[in-house]
């Protein structure tokens, strides 16, 4: 895998700021400098994974569940402005908000989390642009699944054009999509009166709290929480209170028009599919490509299907672009990994393509749809786990300064929260339950005990772990809150020095530093742990070369040290790195202990970055880390 280091803290910084709202313009071209990210973002509010839920919602309850869209519309509204106020004002996606508040475990799961709707969410296109090139031209679906890998080509192309220029792209698809369906209801002329009923909240029935739970997650998606935060980016602002100000203004105006037309396009499907299926009896419509097949004869109209393919192509299309770019952002700002866009499309691709494929192989085109609505409840399920941090996030006075979001906001968006949590969890247990009723599948009742205690742990660490810190800094404030008079700054003079050493290039800085401290007055105490196979199992009875080799090289520093008129100890540790080096500390009596930090990124921070937090946390004495 070619990778590249993180050079930028910028989120997505190919294009971070390149758009410039500094310049002084008046009317309509001062807010035009701000259109275009919300419509990336809307792409994901139509985008197949949709297609299969509307379709379904429409066809088996007529228009019973449109207030479900608009529902789902109005909380994709005040999310999406809570994602671009995150970026705007702190100029941080949510990703890597998440990385400065968690502790490393905790954003390793929410990274897989998110990694596996974007998975959820490029299957969908992935379908969704094989059934529409099958309804188009006749090629088998499996073909079509293989063409997609080849859009990975036309994200590059339009990158390499700017920001601007992919921002146009989308909002063409986005017109050919919201033509294609204003064309056909039209042609199918409902009933309007029926439709406005729709808008009325009801009871809904298991069969349809599913569809409603798909309706939710494939309306609100959580890699687009992370892909506004990011994109707001773009823009160049004035980084004073007025800027800032303009800035939230005009992106709320570009979320409410872009979100908008999304709940268009929704309700158009819905609507489509309770008019002509619902109201002539198919309300077994449930593919796609059934919905595709029945719309010339019921509407009487060539036109139609070919217009419903084309949209489906173009809604796949757009859709796919985006989910590439949240993929990049969810990568960088947790992991702090660059890779290639290529290869990240290529593996995003290929993660949704091979289950596609087995499905495809195994079931048949038959079972299509209902992967895709799968794939939507899946992005429903991971969706609290993007909210709830956003709302901690820019409800922080501390961080947000007073862009925070007022009482009234925060307590809609928390409302907000509850609901999709109740709706989400009363689905998952529900579906846990139809199996828990199977005879067998013992393994399965297994992991699914296991996985929900793990998301329980998650859900519990990721609500209240900032809550916890903030009252922490607001006792930390209200105790020192008074400044004190400085009269004590003495310290007794280190006696005693334990420098861990790694056996690197980098040790003889680290006995630098040590040095610097106690300089030859002090006892310096030379630890390592042996961490070879021998040494895990053997401990201080372990006598393999690589234990020999440790010893000796430990003795060669101290003899080096003592000639040159320094006091040395030397251990050496087994098995435990994190317990050996505090056994150690402790057992010589060392009132100050000396480490190297590597800075690692990605998943290598997770490993060795924890090593240093454990050691400082076990200690009671100053830990001195030097970065190498």
């Amino acid at each position: 895998m070619s990778q590249q280091g993180y050079h930028s803290d910028n989120s997505l910084s190919e294009v971070h700021e390149t758009v410039d709202t500094t310049q002084p313009k008046t009317g309509w071209r001062r807010g035009l400098a701000y259109i275009g990210p919300a419509y990336l973002v809307s792409v994901g509010y139509m985008d197949p994974g949709n297609w299969a839920t509307d379709l379904q919602g429409g066809a088996q309850f007529g228009y019973q569940l449109i207030w479900v869209l608009l529902m789902s519309n109005l909380i994709a509204l005040l999310l999406q402005s809570l994602s671009a106020r995150l970026g705007i004002v702190r100029r941080r996606d949510l990703a890597q908000a998440n990385r400065e508040v968690y502790p490393p475990l905790v954003n390793f799961c929410l990274y897989v989390l998110a990694e596996i709707a974007i998975a959820a969410c490029d299957l969908a296109e992935v379908l969704g642009m094989a059934l529409g090139i099958h309804l188009l031209t006749g090629l088998p679906i499996i073909w079509g699944v293989g063409i997609t890998v080849l859009d990975t080509l036309l994200l590059l192309w339009l990158q390499n054009y700017g920001i601007r220029k992919l921002e146009a792209f989308i909002i063409a698809l986005v017109i050919v999509i919201g033509g294609s369906f204003l064309i056909e209801i039209f042609l199918a002329k409902p009933h309007l009166g029926e439709v406005a009923k729709g808008l009325m909240p009801g009871f809904l029935s298991d069969n349809a709290l599913y569809i409603a739970v798909g309706i939710i997650g494939a309306t609100v998606m959580p890699h687009n929480l992370y892909l506004h935060s990011a994109l707001v980016q773009t823009r160049k602002i004035k980084p004073d209170q007025e800027g800032i100000k303009r800035a939230i203004k005009y992106n709320l105006i570009d979320s409410s028009i872009a979100l908008n037309a999304a709940f268009f396009v929704n309700a158009a499907i819905l609507i489509l599919a309770a008019t002509v299926f619902f109201t002539s009896g198919n309300t077994h419509v449930a593919r796609i490509e059934d919905a595709h097949q029945l719309l010339q004869p019921l509407l009487g109209s060539k036109l139609a299907p070919i217009l419903f393919a084309i949209a489906l192509i173009a809604a796949g299309q757009s859709s796919t672009i985006t989910g590439t770019l949240a993929g990049q952002i969810v990568m960088e700002g947790y992991l702090k990994l660059r890779i290639n866009p290529w290869l990240r499309r290529l593996l995003t691709r290929l993660i949704a393509i091979i289950p596609t494929i087995i499905v495809i192989t195994v079931y048949g085109d038959d079972k299509i749809d209902a992967l895709l609505v799968l794939s939507q409840v899946i992005l429903s399920v991971q969706l609290g786990f993007a909210v709830i941090p956003l709302i901690h996030f820019v409800s922080d006075k501390t961080t947000m300064g007073e862009f925070a979001i007022k009482n009234f906001t925060k307590t809609i968006s928390w409302l907000v929260a509850i609901v999709l949590l109740y709706l989400n969890s009363k689905m998952v247990i529900e579906q846990c339950m139809l199996l828990f009723n199977e005879p067998g599948m013992i393994i399965w009742k297994f992991v699914i005990i296991i996985a929900g205690l793990a998301f329980i742990w998650l859900f519990l660490t990721m609500t209240f772990l900032p809550m916890l810190q903030k009252q922490h800094r607001e006792n930390s404030i209200r105790l020192h809150s008074e400044v004190p008079s400085l009269q004590n700054l003495t310290i007794n003079h280190t006696q005693k020095i334990a420098v861990a050493l790694d056996f690197s290039l980098n040790d003889e800085k680290l006995i630098a530093h040590a040095i610097n401290q106690g300089h030859k007055s002090a006892t310096y105490i030379l630890l390592h742990i042996v961490e070879s196979v021998s040494a895990k199992f053997l401990g201080e009875e372990s006598d393999d070369d690589e234990t020999r080799k440790d010893k000796q090289r430990l003795e060669n520093f101290a003899e080096q040290l003592q000639a040159l008129g320094y006091k040395v100890e030397t251990h050496i540790g087994y098995r435990n790195r994190i317990k050996e080096i505090v056994r150690i500390v402790r057992q010589s009596e060392a009132e100050m202990l000396v480490m190297g930090a590597h800075r690692h990124s990605g998943i290598k921070d997770y490993l060795f970055g924890e090593t240093i937090e454990a050691v400082r946390h076990e200690l009671p004495i100053p830990v001195l880390i030097v970065n190498m």
